[in-house]
């Protein structure tokens, strides 16, 4: 680690004492709860989150950016500094961390750059809850997340409950395809929609338990250098209502069309019109969703520190 790094990328002692010891730690980005959720909801997500990791066993890295460093850990306090509306704090992807260092800005780390980040200090498994993917309008806007260019580049296993609905799922899939990152579902065959268990598409391969993930990420590990995908469905009693679901994503395509918006601003819109057109039930989806990824992450991070040891 050059002096740069050194003084760029921070650690915390429970972290890091993890991961010397060779522990489960489990990744978590910082967007869902600056960017992705209200208030006072993603606060409490945020540790929760971080509880069900440690019931799983493994140590829990929330990661962003503070004062021009990366923060690998961050405490609550720091959270909900970053959290709070009248900091400002940006979203930053992979390609803004340079920048973003140099400038000493605070930021949330999406995806991808917690993946970047998550991946330099040696950490294998990250929580999130719907993947980034293929815009449904590609086609014309070539609008695809970095994601999963990521995935394809940083070996770290992902759990997420699919991508979000509000994208192109089947473009996403074929991606993920030609880009190498094998999908495995857990517990099922079909690949969940973020708000719905089921998208209507089906993946090749399934396990049934924690520890077949770990020696199926291991074994990917000997033959690729992209990471993996786990797809965790959100529990059925819990999806959003297929009717409902179909309805509000119309509205909200119908929204996005009308005002014209495009690029990074199309998800933010999209994800705000559920949450009205639901009178919150998408937001409490979503919750639960996310909290249920990062508990059987903990579970993952566990058997893959066991398993190579």
């Amino acid at each position: 680690m050059n002096n740069f790094e050194e003084t760029s990328i921070v650690v915390n002692d429970e972290v890091r004492t993890a991961l010397h010891e060779r522990r489960g730690v489990v990744a978590l980005e910082s967007t869902i709860v600056v960017q992705g959720l209200p208030a006072p909801i993603n606060l409490e997500v945020a540790a929760d989150c971080e509880a069900v990791i440690r019931e799983g066993g493994a140590v829990p890295a929330t990661i962003g950016l503070l004062d021009g460093r990366i923060v690998v850990g961050l405490t609550m306090e720091q959270v909900a500094r970053l959290a709070a509306p009248s900091h400002g704090t940006a979203k930053l992807s992979t390609r803004d961390l340079g920048p973003a260092l140099a400038t000493r800005q605070d930021g949330a780390t999406t995806v991808a750059a917690t993946i970047a980040c998550a991946a330099r200090v040696g950490i294998k498994v990250m929580a999130t809850g719907g993947l980034g993917g293929v815009h449904r309008d590609a086609i014309t806007s070539f609008d695809e997340s970095a994601d999963l260019t990521a995935l394809s580049r940083t070996s770290v296993l992902v759990v997420a409950s699919g991508v979000k609905s509000i994208l192109d799922i089947g473009a996403t899939l074929e991606r993920l395809d030609s880009l190498g990152v094998p999908v495995i579902g857990y517990q099922t065959k079909s690949f969940p929609g973020f708000y719905r268990s089921d998208s209507g598409f089906v993946v090749d391969w399934s396990v049934e338990n924690a520890r077949e993930v770990a020696a199926a990420f291991l074994a990917h590990q000997l033959f690729s250098s992209s990471g993996l995908l786990l797809a965790n469905p959100v529990d059925q009693e819990r999806q959003l209502d297929e009717a409902l679901h179909d309805q509000a994503l119309a509205s909200g395509l119908a929204q996005v069309a009308a005002l014209s918006i495009t690029g990074k601003e199309v998800t933010p819109v999209l994800l705000g019109e559920f949450a009205r057109f639901t009178s919150g039930l998408s937001v409490q989806v979503n919750r639960d969703l996310v909290v249920g990824n990062a508990r059987l992450a903990g579970r993952v991070a566990t058997e893959l520190a066991t398993l190579s040891a």
